[in-house]
């Protein structure tokens, strides 16, 4: 099967979503943040769970990866050669814009859906969660314009696929991408 790229802004339910998706189809599930974790483990950093990035090595590493966009760029062409051999459901705020292949999905949420799932996610203040959910649209919309002239959240034309989660689980949004990817390819 073609990758499966799902992409979207912060806390819409990407990884979530990905992970059912690989889950229902038997493949593997993969986001960028663990092709950073493997360059960091290249570089002699010790990397651990998914809190790792809140350690200070990871964030020795992440103070690292900010000075140089190289990193980015890296952890980008690893991305682009693990969907060009398919069977695989990829996270990635870049990969839609910068992969030829793949079936490519976007999941919207408004900020507070994202904001709620955040919260329940991470343990915090819904209020908190708004105002991280905020930053993080712009940081990521300043740096992937900056990057690569990416308008995040704003250009959705490499999605074939576009499903609004706002009221869905992402086991129901895992269905329906499955579906959607299922007709393309008979198309």
């Amino acid at each position: 099967m073609e990758a499966l790229i799902i992409s979207g802004m912060p806390a819409v339910g990407k990884t979530t979503t990905a992970m059912a998706v690989a889950r229902k189809l038997g493949i593997q599930s993969i986001g960028g943040g663990d092709v950073l974790k493997e360059m960091a483990r290249e570089r002699g950093y010790k990397v651990t769970g998914e809190g790792w990035w809140d350690t200070p090595d990871g964030i020795k590493f992440l103070r690292e990866r900010e000075k140089n966009s190289d990193f980015d760029k890296e952890a980008d062409r690893r991305m682009v050669a693990k969907i060009e051999k398919g069977d695989i459901a990829v996270t990635s705020y870049t990969m839609p814009w910068l992969s030829k292949k793949g079936i490519k999905c976007w999941l919207e949420a408004t900020q507070e859906t994202r904001a709620k799932r955040m919260a329940l996610r991470d343990g915090m203040q819904d209020s908190r969660a708004h105002e991280v959910i905020k930053i993080r649209d712009v940081e990521n919309y300043e740096l992937y314009k900056k990057v690569y002239g990416i308008e995040l959240g704003k250009d959705l034309k490499p999605f074939s696929i576009i499903i609004n989660v706002n009221t869905i689980s992402a086991d129901q949004a895992a269905d329906e991408i499955i579906r959607e990817a299922k007709m393309q390819a008979k198309a």
